[in-house]
């Protein structure tokens, strides 16, 4: 297993990061060496590819690319990109669409509103662009299988988690699937004791470290239900605990503690594995949805006739 010598980042993090790469190539593990070489051979390149380019290019894995990440400092590949991205001047290339905002600096309290906004969409954009890059779709495939024949699935998500997990499970709920969301650890283990063999439990947690969170996965566990963690923290406790993890991007900074970019790109994880679902159980997905449509439309307003129609 490829491990590498120090946890602390390999150069002064003033420093620029090819220069940081650089720097600290003596710290790296072989494996991680020829990641460094290949990006510093072509910076650009590096910029564009995709974890599985890069990990091909430089005869490694994409472990071995989140690795050499999380020694240069980086929370993953895709604040790598955009890092290399902008020291290499890819990112100025955007002046010609409008987005000419520095992708990897952060918000001034005396910034103008449209430079905010270019560098809020930035910041998503990247961030949805290290999940696409980065999610493992057998995973997501394994996931949607398993709710697709499942007695009950429960999703779990605490706090700022809460709101992807109650659009997870009212996706299942539109198509059919008998799915309940818990955001309150007492009732969430009450229904986590009810489950078993045949049964899903989906945990949502940025951080992956959330005690409440792993209790009820936990539990859901061992009542002999496929656990699933939909998390930005691959190491932490919430993944050591399931079956199957789904992995989001994340990226932090100062002005946005709870990121909404990040529950973003947990919701692109939800909104797949719901869709993967719905595709599973496509005849019985369009009933549900259709029977929901005839019993509410009652209650939907009557559109008023334009003027001069009969």
């Amino acid at each position: 297993m490829d491990q590498t010598r120090t946890d602390a980042p390999i150069a002064p993090a003033e420093a620029g990061v090819l220069e940081r790469i650089r720097l600290g190539a003596s710290e790296l593990s072989d494996a991680m060496s020829k990641v460094a070489e290949q990006v510093l051979l072509d910076p650009e390149a590096a910029a564009r590819a995709t974890i599985m380019d890069l990990a091909e290019l430089s005869g490694t894995s994409p472990g071995t690319i989140t690795r050499f990440c999380r020694h240069l400092g980086y929370d993953g590949y895709a604040a790598l990109r955009v890092a290399i991205a902008t020291e290499t001047g890819r990112a100025s290339a955007r002046h010609e669409t409008g987005w000419d905002v520095n992708i990897g600096q952060e918000i001034a309290p005396s910034d103008p509103l449209d430079q905010v906004l270019k560098q809020l969409i930035t910041i998503d954009a990247a961030m949805l662009r290290g999940t696409v890059d980065t999610l493992d779709l057998a995973a997501v495939e394994r996931v949607a299988a398993a709710v697709s024949a499942a007695r009950r699935v429960d999703v779990y998500g605490v706090g700022s988690s809460a709101t992807v997990a109650r659009e997870l499970q009212m996706g299942f709920y539109r198509t059919g699937v008998a799915a309940w969301v818990w955001t309150e650890v007492h009732d969430a283990l009450a229904s986590a004791a009810l489950l078993g063999e045949g049964d899903v439990a989906i945990a949502v947690s940025h951080s992956g470290t959330t005690a409440e969170t792993i209790e009820m996965l936990s539990e859901a566990g061992t009542r002999g239900a496929l656990t699933a963690a939909i998390t930005a923290s691959p190491e932490a406790a919430l993944a050591e605990v399931a079956d199957v993890c789904l992995v989001s991007s994340a990226r932090r900074t100062s002005h946005r503690a709870d990121l909404l970019a990040s529950r973003h790109s947990a919701l692109l994880v939800a909104d797949l594995v719901h869709i993967a679902v719905a595709q599973r159980r496509f005849p019985e997905a369009l009933e549900a949805l259709e029977s929901r449509a005839r019993a509410v439309v009652g209650h939907r307003p009557t559109p008023e006739p334009r003027d001069g129609a009969s």
